[in-house]
């Protein structure tokens, strides 16, 4: 309830200050839980990725240090997010994703590169869908990369790949050589001369 909530007063502010965003190959989404994946490019792309792929409800790793505030600690909570050590991750950062996962529920999203000051891709996504049983759905946002610049109304877009079925014997390294292709594909669909 909480999370519809949040996301309502969220994509009203987004359309308030920004104006409606696009989001393309929203067919692209299975019913069942998936894992998006897409290029960190700003903090609050996880935010259109949700709000694209709605009314599909998901999941977020956050910093553990967030959960240390009260008020913080209760609206991460109540949007589905759980806490990472980021510079120690643990088995806890694998387990609690495909245990929500395998749930049904929720779906998840995450951000390869792990960081947004980084390209190359981990493959922790990757083992993450193969445990869970799940597709991986490449995803990109393409639009204003700080707050400030939300409110010059450029246009914000989301896009969608076609699901990656895994199985445990895919090959890591060629997914995400397939993951990166995908990712500028989707890129170049959207804005033709864009450059990351």
């Amino acid at each position: 309830m909480f999370y519809r909530f949040a996301r309502f007063i969220i994509k009203y502010f987004v359309y308030l200050i920004n104006g409606k965003p696009k989001y393309l190959n929203k067919q692209n989404l299975p019913k069942e839980s998936y894992i998006l994946v897409g290029p960190h490019r700003t903090w609050f792309d996880p935010i259109f990725f949700a709000l694209a792929a709605s009314p599909k409800e998901f999941s977020f790793m956050a910093k553990q240090e967030l959960f240390k505030n009260p008020l913080i600690r209760f609206i991460l909570n109540h949007v589905h997010a759980y806490p990472v050590n980021r510079q120690n991750p643990g088995p806890s950062a694998i387990k609690t994703p495909v245990k929500i996962l395998k749930e049904g529920k929720l779906s998840t999203i995450i951000f390869p590169s792990g960081t947004r000051y980084s390209k190359k891709l981990k493959a922790g996504a990757l083992i993450i869908a193969k445990m869970a049983n799940v597709p991986l759905i490449p995803t990109v946002y393409q639009g204003p990369l700080s707050f400030k610049k939300l409110f010059t109304r450029q246009q914000t877009t989301v896009n969608f790949g076609k699901p990656i079925y895994l199985n445990k014997d895919s090959d890591n390294e060629q997914i995400l050589n397939t993951l990166n292709e995908q990712f500028k594909k989707l890129d170049l669909e959207i804005d033709p001369s864009f450059k990351d």
